[in-house]
């Protein structure tokens, strides 16, 4: 159990700590993960970012995920997701809907810059938790595609199953616990509130290059 998530990242970024001097770039999934991420690259001494991707809802279930996509619109839907009901054009129009919100998000969290370049460089991917691993599994493939030297996935608590299937798509996971019983992320934190936009938009900006006028 987690007091809370700056106790996750705590921890987190105790078991990351041979990639400090490496000036890794770690990347959040928004918006939980951001302040884990962001305590992670200060003690790091690395630079941070988002990446963002978002996951499909199951039908009459939003919080049980069928697959996920990115930015590109690439979708990782998983086996489970045409027993639950989710369907071809389910899935076509839950992926709109969730490309409109990363669409949405992007102009919000990061306006007037690119994503920092992730070429040749160690990548820290973090979450908060993973349940079924669906939505770390785009943003790995995601990070993936912009060259990474190594791909790491970094989360503090997550089901054996997630994590099973996210390590087929990263170089080294690093998890603090997989709890047998595992129904959702937050049983596992004492404090697990839901973050806003505007304090992922702060942190940001704290963290953010200046950008040339």
């Amino acid at each position: 159990m987690f007091e809370d998530r700056k106790d996750a990242a705590e921890r987190l970024a105790e078991a990351l700590a041979a990639y400090r001097g490496q000036h890794p770039l770690v990347l959040a999934i928004p918006r939980g993960a951001v302040p884990m991420a962001a305590l992670i690259a200060r003690r790091l001494e690395g630079e941070l970012d988002l990446v963002l991707v978002r996951k499909l809802h199951a039908p009459g279930a939003p919080e049980f995920a069928v697959g996920s996509v990115d930015e590109s619109g690439w979708v990782y839907l998983a086996p489970h997701a045409g027993a639950v009901g989710a369907n071809g054009s389910y899935v076509a129009e839950q992926k709109q809907q969730q490309l409109q919100e990363l669409r949405r998000r992007r102009a919000l969290y990061t306006p007037g810059r690119p994503a920092i370049d992730a070429a040749g460089r160690t990548v820290i991917v973090v979450d908060d938790g993973l349940a079924t691993g669906a939505t770390m599994v785009a943003a790995l493939h995601a990070v993936r595609q912009r060259g990474p030297a190594k791909l790491v996935c970094a989360v503090p608590v997550a089901s054996g199953e997630a994590v099973k299937l996210v390590g087929g798509y990263a170089d080294e996971v690093v998890c603090l616990d997989t709890p047998r019983r595992f129904m959702a992320v937050g049983q596992f934190y004492a404090s697990f509130p839901q973050l806003e936009d505007e304090e992922v938009v702060a942190l940001m900006r704290e963290a953010a290059p200046e950008v040339p006028r």
